[in-house]
């Protein structure tokens, strides 16, 4: 077993690059923005006085809201704890539910869902447009966060292994 030695002069091999905090930066404002869309009107029954919510409209819509904001905590919580500043795994899902939930919003935009089962003639509202925008800040936001060096190493090892080789050494 190696140890390292206690008075060891560091390389440059030591020191550990981190993911860029910018593309944290935009998530936390498309997640932001999108938790915002629900409170907004989302349809609008045609020829009447009638609008309805995200809420009203569909309870996906808050759902994913609120696993936006389970996502960015979480998000966070590795940014401040990884040793390289994020958790890729964590990074792609993120996105690929932002992704989602922006084909969720223009699939609502060009035709609104919950009218077909009650015969109401919807047309989108402003909501859906604040969701469209917030969940496609949320998708490149995390992107961009993804897309972080994440520490790759300079030195390309396969450190699994490399361990498995030291470990074979030892017995």
């Amino acid at each position: 077993m190696a140890t390292a030695e206690p008075n060891a002069t560091p390389t440059p091999h030591d020191r550990v690059r981190t993911a860029g905090k910018g593309g944290l930066g935009l998530t936390a404002v498309g997640v932001v923005v999108f938790n915002v869309a629900p409170f907004f009107n989302w349809v609008h029954l045609e020829g009447t006085e009638t609008d309805r919510t995200g809420y009203e409209t569909d309870s996906l819509v808050p759902f994913v809201a609120y696993l936006g904001i389970g996502l960015l905590l979480a998000m966070a919580y590795a940014a401040k704890r990884a040793r390289r500043g994020q958790h890729r795994g964590l990074t792609l899902v993120s996105m690929a539910v932002a992704i989602a939930a922006t084909i969720q919003c223009v699939a609502f935009a060009l035709n609104p869902m919950g009218g077909l089962e009650r015969g109401d003639d919807l047309a989108a509202s402003i909501g859906v447009f604040i969701g469209i925008v917030g969940a496609a800040l949320w998708a490149v936001g995390s992107g961009l966060l993804a897309k972080e060096v994440e520490g790759d190493d300079d030195v390309d090892l396969d450190l699994r292994s490399h361990s498995r080789d030291r470990s074979s050494t030892t017995r």
